[in-house]
């Protein structure tokens, strides 16, 4: 998402049948909460799924925006009677009161050590697409491919459709009771569900018992190996997507000069810890390019399977937890 993607973003959610009365008043407050969080770096995930058509403009189809709430709101949240989550904390990001919701710092250390509560301010389609599978299934997929590789305890959502709670269903996800006990949806329709408040979400330990569902793939975690530092995941995290180090260049508004150093840092990193994972030979014909292309190649296939690597945590405290031989961080493989 970008900033000037807001504006439409809230007149979309303002306009669904369901999600739109769910805010009322709160709706005036989604735009600066957004723009708000947008300049401060205070998202941990976004994104928007829009769909080319030919010869015309691109439409946008759904926004997925996720963040970590502290523990105080998640127990606020989780305590009867239910609210809206989404209108609650635009209402209070909109003020400047940003208790509900980690700093990046705290999330860098509570991805180090601890875990962290996810929430799912929105994942969202527009009603009139709402029934067309494939859709849901692309924000599906964003959402796992931007959330993967984080230390998580909770996530929680609140469904925007009835077909979203059975997808929701459907993928791992349980519903919370008024006793404070996560469940199936079993006796409650979805029709009804959507239209109250509830608590859709699972935690760490429920998910690892559901081995193989989509859900229970967010919590397999290990921690990182290289201990990048936070340029060096910049850089990294642009090179995913493609392009030459003069194209890396210009999207990271940097010299190329200072790219050529990253990535030299990078390699260092790596090959003092898994050498193995990057060729040092020369290729049999001396094409040095060649070899570059290969560091690069090997290493991105690497992160690809290892998000971890790019994720924000504090070196330090992941240094003092490998050392004391703390196992109460819930790693699992």
């Amino acid at each position: 998402m970008r900033s000037q993607d807001v504006p439409e973003c809230v007149e979309m959610i303002a306009a669904h049948p369901i999600v739109g009365p769910r805010y009322g008043r709160a709706i005036s407050d989604l735009r600066p909460a957004w723009l708000r969080l947008l300049s401060s770096d205070g998202f941990c995930s976004t994104a928007i799924i829009e769909e080319v058509v030919e010869g015309a403009r691109s439409r946008m189809l759904g926004v997925g925006v996720s963040v970590v709430l502290s523990d105080d709101f998640l127990r606020e949240l989780k305590a009867p009677p239910f609210f809206w989550m989404g209108p609650e904390l635009a209402k209070r990001v909109a003020r400047g009161d940003d208790s509900a919701l980690l700093t990046q710092e705290q999330i860098r250390e509570a991805n180090s050590f601890g875990g962290l509560n996810l929430a799912i301010w929105q994942g969202f389609v527009r009603a009139e697409d709402s029934n067309r599978a494939e859709f849901w299934s692309e924000l599906m997929e964003v959402f796992l491919d931007n959330h993967r590789g984080f230390l998580f305890k909770e996530i929680v959502i609140q469904g925007e459709s009835t077909v979203h709670l059975e997808a929701l269903g459907h993928t791992g996800g349980l519903l919370l009771g008024r006793d404070g006990r996560y469940g199936d949806f079993e006796g409650i329709g979805a029709e009804q569900l959507v239209r109250e408040p509830h608590i859709v979400g699972i935690t760490r330990e429920l998910a690892l018992q559901q081995f193989g569902s989509w859900i229970s793939s967010l919590f397999r975690y290990q921690p990182p190996r290289f201990g990048f530092t936070r340029r060096e995941q910049r850089l990294l995290l642009s090179a995913l997507v493609g392009g030459t180090d003069e194209e890396l260049s210009c999207l990271l508004n940097t010299s190329l000069s200072a790219v050529k150093k990253t990535w030299r840092s990078v390699y260092g990193r790596v090959a003092a810890r898994l050498p193995e994972l990057i060729p040092s030979h020369a290729p049999p014909d001396g094409d040095v390019s060649k070899r570059g292309r290969d560091k690069k190649q090997h290493l991105i296939a690497y992160l690809r399977e290892h998000p971890e690597e790019l994720r924000p945590v504090s070196r330090r405290l992941l240094r003092q937890v490998a050392a004391s031989g703390d196992s109460t961080r819930g790693d699992s493989a």
